[in-house]
């Protein structure tokens, strides 16, 4: 996409891990704070568009930050400025009583996510590391009560992928570590909850704008008007952007921002 072909952005959505917040330096920059800062000044809408839970997102650099809005657990559970809950969808049928088996099982690492927690199942090696890399605690371990299951991770590597995604043919598996995936609704996803939130905006999606880095983010960056990866994106990513920008250490979103003349 070339730069004047870039229409009035109106709304601005981003992924988190390896875009706002940096795991290698443990903090979201000043350059990206200033940037998300004039966009709002400008009144452009600032969204966040994460697989993360919104109990993570409070414990992490991002929680000082007013986004408009929270597309949460790969658009299952969308939240308002205030965390009102604005449109949420469950994992049902026999994929979730799978996963409940796998769980229980224990054969495997499973986070399941509810509205107001997550929980782990048993904890290993993969699971320490994979925390450890997005800067985050160790997740409560307990057992499954009943509640509805908004998503779920599994702590599997590439060599077991397929066989997961056999199990669960109902379900859209996307990973974002080496060692993890997530686990949402076949009809789910991060553009399911952005579609709804630009609905309620009268925003159209060719002025929304959206900055990722992972394989959750690829359908976001096609789908938005400008779909932005960033540097330290894997290729399968930057190639489903119209634009690459630099490193989420290297001052990427304040110099996409600048270059589509965004602020």
């Amino acid at each position: 996409m070339k730069q004047q072909e870039v229409k009035m952005i109106k709304a601005v959505f981003f992924d988190v891990d390896g875009t706002i917040v940096s795991h290698t330096r443990g903090e979201v920059s000043a350059s990206t704070r200033e940037a998300v800062s004039r966009l709002k000044a400008k009144g452009i809408r600032c969204v966040v568009a994460t697989g993360r839970h919104m109990s993570e997102l409070r414990k992490l650099p991002v929680k000082d930050i007013g986004f408009d809005a929270y597309i949460t657990l790969n658009g299952q559970l969308c939240l308002g400025r205030d965390h009102t809950v604005i449109s949420s969808s469950e994992i049902t049928g026999v994929d979730k009583d799978r996963i409940i088996r796998l769980f229980e099982e224990k054969e495997i690492p499973i986070i399941l996510v509810e509205k107001d927690r997550m929980y782990i199942n048993f904890v290993n090696r993969e699971v320490e590391q994979t925390q450890k890399d997005i800067s985050s605690d160790m997740p409560e371990r307990r057992e499954y009560t009943g509640g509805e299951i908004y998503q779920a991770i599994a702590y599997v590597g590439k060599d077991r992928e397929d066989w997961l995604k056999n199990i669960l043919p109902g379900s859209r598996i996307t990973r974002w570590n080496d060692r993890a995936v997530d686990i949402i609704s076949r009809n789910g996803g991060k553009v399911t909850g952005i579609k709804q939130y630009l609905k309620e905006n009268h925003i159209s999606a060719q002025e929304s704008m959206a900055f990722g880095d992972g394989e959750n983010d690829m359908e976001m960056l096609e789908f938005a008007g400008v779909g932005i990866a960033m540097g330290n994106a894997e290729d399968m990513v930057k190639k489903s952007a119209d634009y690459v920008t630099d490193s989420v250490d290297n001052r990427g979103i304040e110099n996409a921002l600048r270059y589509f003349s965004v602020i």
